[in-house]
This record gives structure tokens, C-alpha cells and sequence, in this order.
């Protein structure tokens, strides 16, 4: 059974809030610490006050009545031995399940109009979790939070935030705020992307495909020469989609989360796919604006310019759509979470998003993390797939060391949230290997769930006592799947060059996962959704999995990839044609 998504965002969002009973007054002036940090987080540096004249959206995350509820029906409609599969929720169901206690609205505005803040600026957003305060002042901002707003520059890449390392809020509101953003998250999304190398194109060998003009490589020794690059061709036969064609691009699309004001570019998407699939001269992107996200066509940037080159290399004629989300002046808006709002306002959501920006999981309040993942779990239980890159310094960059001493592996978010499918990398053939930039290993802020238990304690017990102490042995492990991250051509201001990254494996594993969906559209099946549960279960028979390899970092070796699961390269690499076999109600 499947329900209609219909959207309330813009019903709850019409509530005067002001119109609400007051309860009785607190004292909004007993402020107690939310959360802070001891320092200014690493590689960051305050700039002093922001301009006076600067305002900032602040997202006041509210904790969910029953948010339980909508974990257990997350599991559910995803599991394809449950009698719920597919019983995909309404945005209406969602909002029943993640709506704040009773009172909590009325509680919360009369914090606000105590403050000033005009019921204007205030709306419901994110089906009922969140209140939205739109262009508060930085001086409203400190008041409200017990915050000192100011300007800070990350010193390697330059990039300014409006940021406080500390917020409080009023004793009253804790037990019914989850979190306040932006406020002491500074680890802002960086994209996995490895600097593009220019490459003259040389001839190839070897074996045609008839879907393509492209030439590729003899698979055996695709390696040995340095012009053989991991093309669409390549991939589409390694992965075995070459032989599909779509057939439900009228109701099937893919979605690309673009941030940085990173933009694709049109005339290189002519040129990728004029060399790499000639039966695509029609073959264009949709562009799509968030939060006053900007699109100049003529800066493009690697990330975007991999996603669409790849996605519509691998799907077409299936629609991709690419969200251009945009932050605010000085990072003054978050991207994760303006991009959820919106996405959720929608009436029809790509069955499949990619996302190949990542996050530090040490520098992401506990917080701010569990909000956004649950945000991810609401998409999920709409049934929508959602891939995410883990990141390419194996199990972490330089020698993290922390503060005693000891040294400690790190994984990266948003792929350490249960609710979404992230995404490692491999590279070569016969036999497809681990890439040693593969991030993989284990949460810091995300319990193991239930669908890994099995396939991570069967890891654990051969790793043994080895690494004990640099990760945490009970939690969540990435990544869930992989794909080839290494040699990776684009074409980017006209020009060929090739780089590596996770942010390559994720439009990869994105583009097999929504041709499946393609197919069970056209059998008249609902999608897959929530990928986890399927993949860790019967979908893993269509896996092909990775033994060999590891991913240093943190100065030891890493992991090593094993057989069964591994934090190199999960369950293993797709194959479409095995997939396509074991989709749920195949049998």
C-alpha cells in the first residue's frame, strides 16, 4: 500500500503562533549552558563581532513527542520481511510522529515575545520539528541564547562562519529544545573530491560497448596504462547496468545535493557525454535554488561537475535534479538544514538523493547530529534513498592524537547516521580491492543499529583486541557499500582531468540504486527507500564483496577489508543484474 504525500509543512507553518495560549511565565532569565565549547574549535580563528547590520536564521530544533514511533515505522516500512514494507508514510503521518509535545508551541513563543521577536519571522518548518526565526539580528541572537556571536575564518581554506563557541537557554526549555543551529557547529560540509590532475587522452584498447562510442580498457590490465581512466562505460559494464534501459524516467528522478556554491556546468555535461554516451545528445540537468542558492554555469566546480556528469552518464534518460543550497551571508544559515526544509515543502522528491558533502564527526555538537539524522530518517520513511559519501582519510587525517594523549580514529557525518546509506570507495579489478582513502570505522555519537549487529560483531570478533581503544566498539560502522573512487574523469572549464574520492563511489552507488527504483516503478512496485535494512539482509546476495585492501590514517593501517562487512568497504560493490534479482518481491 502506498499513501499520498501530501504536504502540511505549509499548514502548520500557517499557525499564528502568536494566536497560542500563554502557559504560566518562567523566568526566561535562568539560563543554563546547552552546550559550548572549552576552545575555539582547531584551525578556526575569530575575526571579532560581525557587522552590525548582520542577521542570521536561527532553527530552534524542538525534541519530538514520538520520535520512538517514527524510528520503529522507519524499520518497518523498510524491512522487506516486515508486513509493512513499503507502506511508505505521508508527509501528514511524519508530521503526527515528530510534532513536539502538546503545549510545547505555546511554551516556546512566549520565550520569543519576550525576547521581541515578532510572530512574522516565526515559522513551523520541517514537518512541525522546528521553529524557524528568520533574520534575527546578531544582538537579538546573543540575548536569546546567553550567545556571543562572532565572525570566525577557517585558516586553510578562509572560510568565514558567523559562530558562538557556547549558547544557553532558559532552564524551562531544555527538556523541550532539542538543539539551536547555527550556533557551536563549526565543522562546516567539505566536499571528498581530490584535486583534479589535467590528462591528455590517449587511445585505448580493447573491449566496445554498443550503448557507448567509448572505448575501454581490457579489464585485466586497465591499470598498467595511465590514460585508462574509470569511465562511465567501464563502470556501467563492471556494475552491470550497460544492458538496462530505463523505462519510468516519466517518474523517476535523482537528486544531487549541491553546497558550497558549487555549480555544474551545462557545456561540460555536452562534452563528458559527447565522448562517454553518444546516445545521449538530448541528456540536461534541472536546476534547482535553495535558500538563495546562486548558479553560475560558467564557474563550475569539480563536485557538481562529477555528480551530474556521472549520474547522467550512468541513468539517462532519467531526470537529475541539482540543488544549488546556499548558506546566507558569511555562513550565516545552515546548509543541511535549509536544504531539508525545503526538500520536505516538496511534492515530489527524487526516489534517490546523493550527497558527496561530509562533515568532522568530532567537531559536530551530539545535538545538532541527532537532529539532522532524524531529519534523514523522516525522508526514509517517505521512501526516499538517500547515499552519502564517508570521506577519503581512511580512519582519519594526520595523527589524532586527542587531548590525552591517546589516539583516537574519526569517522565523518552525515554518513554515520543510521538512517542513510554511506557510501566507500574501491579501485582496480580481478579482484576489485579496497581504496586506501576509503573512510570507514565507527561513530562517536551514533549507537550500532539493529540491521548491522550481526554482520559488525562478526568483524569485531576477528579484528580482536587490535586498534582497542581508537574506536568505539558498540556503535554505528561505516561505510554500508562501495564502488570504484579511484581515476575518476571529468571534464571541468573544457578541459580533461581525472581525480579520486568517496564523492565519486556515492553518484556511482546513486545511480545503480535508482535505476533500480526505475524498474520497480515500471513493474508498478513501490521503491526502496531506506536502503539499510534490504541491503544487510537479502539485498546482500547482489553485493559483490571486497576482501582486500585496508584504509590507513591516524599513522597506523587502518582496517582491512575482510570477507562479510567490513570499515573499508561495507557489505561490498553492487551488481545491478544480481540486485535486480533480489529486489524485494522479486521472488
Amino acid at each position: 500500500m502506498r499513501y499520498h504525500l501530501i504536504s502540511v509543512i505549509s499548514v502548520l507553518a500557517t499557525i499564528p503562533l502568536g494566536s497560542l495560549a500563554k502557559p504560566f511565565s518562567p523566568r526566561w532569565d535562568d539560563m543554563r549552558i546547552k552546550h559550548s565549547w572549552n576552545a575555539v574549535p582547531e584551525n578556526w580563528e575569530s575575526l571579532g563581532n560581525p557587522l552590525s547590520d548582520t542577521t542570521i536564521d536561527l532553527y530552534v530544533a524542538l525534541k519530538a513527542h514520538r520520535e520512538s514511533a517514527l524510528i520503529d515505522t522507519l524499520y518497518q516500512v523498510s524491512d522487506p520481511n516486515h508486513p509493512r514494507y513499503g507502506a511508505y508514510l505521508s508527509k501528514e503521518q511524519i508530521a503526527e510522529l515528530v510534532s513536539p509535545p502538546p503545549g510545547t508551541l505555546e511554551f516556546v513563543n512566549s520565550w520569543l515575545e519576550y525576547h521581541g521577536v515578532p510572530s512574522s519571522s516565526v515559522s513551523t518548518t520541517h514537518g512541525g520539528t522546528t521553529l524557524t526565526l528568520s533574520g534575527v539580528s546578531i544582538m537579538q541572537a546573543n540575548a536569546l541564547l546567553g550567545a556571543s556571536y562572532q565572525l570566525y575564518k577557517h585558516v586553510e581554506t578562509n572560510e568565514t562562519v558567523v559562530r558562538t563557541v557556547g549558547y544557553a537557554l532558559p532552564a524551562a526549555l531544555h527538556r523541550l529544545v532539542q538543539t539551536v543551529a547555527p550556533t557551536t557547529c563549526f565543522s562546516t560540509p567539505h566536499t571528498q573530491w581530490l584535486s583534479p590532475r589535467n590528462r591528455s587522452v590517449g587511445v585505448t584498447a580493447g573491449l566496445k560497448r554498443p550503448v557507448s562510442g567509448e572505448p575501454v580498457t581490457v579489464l585485466s590490465s586497465r591499470y598498467d596504462d595511465d590514460d585508462d581512466d574509470t569511465t562511465p562505460s567501464f563502470l556501467r559494464s563492471l556494475y552491470k547496468t550497460a544492458e538496462y534501459t530505463p523505462a519510468a524516467a516519466d517518474r523517476n528522478a535523482l537528486g544531487i545535493v549541491g553546497i558550497l556554491n558549487d555549480y555544474p556546468s551545462p557545456e561540460d555535461l555536452a562534452m563528458f557525454l559527447s565522448k562517454y554516451r553518444t546516445d545521449a545528445p538530448d541528456a540536461a540537468i534541472t536546476v534547482v535554488k535553495v535558500n538563495g542558492g546562486g548558479y553560475d554555469p560558467t564557474n563550475p566546480a569539480p563536485e557538481s561537475n562529477l555528480d551530474t556528469q556521472y549520474t547522467v552518464a550512468m541513468t539517462y534518460p532519467t531526470p537529475v535534479i541539482f540543488y544549488s543550497t546556499g548558506r546566507g551571508p558569511a555562513g550565516t544559515t545552515d546548509w543541511f538544514i535549509s536544504w531539508l526544509g525545503y526538500i520536505f515543502m516538496q511534492d515530489n522528491i527524487p526516489r534517490t538523493i546523493s550527497i558527496s558533502y561530509i562533515m568532522d564527526e568530532r567537531k559536530v555538537p551530539e545535538a545538532y547530529a541527532t537532529y539532522v539524522c532524524t531529519q534523514f530518517s523522516m525522508l526514509g520513511a517517505l521512501g526516499v534513498s538517500v547515499l552519502i559519501a564517508t570521506g577519503d582519510d581512511g580512519v582519519g587525517k594526520g595523527d589524532c592524537v586527542t587531548n590525552d594523549g591517546s589516539v583516537r580514529f574519526y569517522t565523518n557525518f552525515p554518513a554515520t547516521c543510521p538512517y542513510v546509506t554511506a557510501v566507500g570507495g574501491t579501485m582496480n579489478l580481478e579482484p576489485e580491492v579496497a581504496a586506501s582513502l576509503s573512510g570507514g570505522g565507527f561513530s562517536d555519537i551514533f549507537k550500532r543499529p539493529d540491521y548491522q549487529e550481526q554482520a559488525v560483531t562478526a568483524f569485531l570478533q576477528r579484528l580482536g583486541n587490535r586498534y582497542r581503544g581508537k574506536y568505539n566498539a558498540t556503535s554505528r560502522g561505516i561505510p554500508d557499500i562501495s564502488a570504484q573512487a579511484m581515476d575518476i574523469p571529468i571534464y571541468l572549464e573544457g578541459i580533461y582531468r581525472v581525480g579520486e574520492g568517496t564523492s565519486a563511489s556515492t553518484p556511482i552507488v546513486a545511480s545503480i540504486i535508482s535505476l533500480l527504483n526505475d524498474y520497480l516503478i515500471s513493474q508498478g512496485k513501490v521503491t526502496l527507500g531506506f536502503l539499510n535494512p534490504w541491503l544487510y539482509g537479502p539485498g546482500k546476495s547482489g553485493l559483490t564483496d571486497i576482501t582486500s585492501g585496508s584504509n590507513p590514517g591516524c599513522n597506523t593501517r587502518g582496517f582491512s577489508a575482510i570477507e562479510g562487512w567490513d570499515p573499508v568497504t561495507g557489505v561490498g560493490t553492487p551488481d545491478f543484474q544480481r540486485l535486480l534479482r533480489v529486489l524485494p518481491g522479486s521472488a
